[in-house]
């Protein structure tokens, strides 16, 4: 039996068929909108930032060679000319510390830095500043940086510019009122950023700088071993490091005169961020 389809009927299916497809390709187009608007943001100017939350972290280089920093995510901090490693020929190290409070290391972690000749940065809270203004005030003398890791901590992309200025200025003009000292540095807390914090803090007057180096030295609880931290600070020495440290760890204050004394006799050199060598 022959099946045998008017011409109304082919016309009639021909017309379903295109609406159906018209119908997918909508449902498909809203949806890619609404996931670029959640991961999005439009500036003033009107530029479309990425403002998807993104983590630092690092790949571990073998034999001192360079780590694997994640191109996508080293690209964002190159696009706005912040800090993450420095030159690859250069046997340069910037050492930096992270200063959220004060667990009472930082005057042995000083004394040190002067008698190597060593100049470091150091990116303090506003509770670092307001319980200790004293060590603050000695970093500036002996000519260290002052960084801006903001006032309370804060998760830089879970924040509104608008908080992102209240915490960052106000740590930034409390420096200033107390020392007259003028912030440039910023490190996001945690390591936590997107392109739109980024971008927005270098509206700020800030230059973002993250690191090619850090280990878990800032948990309390896995202090007391100082071969360990030896062995990963000296293992993973490469050009162009950015080595962070935590001021509150026991051990960086015990072993940082031995890995600075070693790192320089491998043939490196401290610089400050300030000397940058890209």
């Amino acid at each position: 039996m022959r099946l045998i389809m008017s011409k109304r009927k082919i016309q009639k299916l021909t017309t379903c068929l295109a609406i159906f497809i018209t119908c997918v390709f909508t449902i498909s187009v809203i949806n890619l909108n609404e996931n670029q608007t959640e991961n999005t943001v439009t500036t003033n100017s009107g530029n479309i930032l990425s403002d998807k939350k993104i983590e630092w972290g690092i790949k571990r280089g073998k034999n001192h060679e360079q780590p694997d920093l994640g191109s996508e995510n080293k690209k964002i901090i190159d696009k706005y000319e912040g800090i993450s490693m420095g030159n690859s020929e250069k046997p340069y190290i910037y050492l930096t510390f992270d200063c959220g409070y004060e667990a009472g290391y930082t005057e042995k972690i000083l004394e040190v830095l002067k008698q190597n000749e060593v100049k470091a940065t150091f990116f303090i809270t506003g509770h670092y500043l307001n319980s200790k203004p004293d060590l603050v005030k000695r970093m500036i003398d002996e000519g260290h940086i002052i960084g801006n890791h903001t006032a309370d901590h804060i998760c830089m992309p879970e924040s509104t510019n608008e908080e992102i200025k209240e915490d960052v200025m106000e740590l930034h003009a409390a420096l200033y009122d107390k020392f007259g000292y003028e912030m440039k540095y910023i490190r996001p807390p945690k390591g936590e950023y997107s392109e739109r914090t980024v971008e927005y803090t270098n509206t700020l007057g800030y230059k973002t700088v993250m690191w090619s180096f850090a280990y878990d030295d800032w948990d309390e609880n896995k202090q007391g071993r100082e071969e360990y931290g030896k062995q990963k600070i000296i293992e993973n020495v490469h050009n162009g490091e950015v080595m962070l440290l935590h001021s509150t760890s026991k051990d960086n204050s015990n072993i940082l005169d031995y890995c600075i004394k070693e790192i320089k006799n491998m043939g490196y050199e401290f610089k400050s961020l300030d000397e940058f060598f890209k």
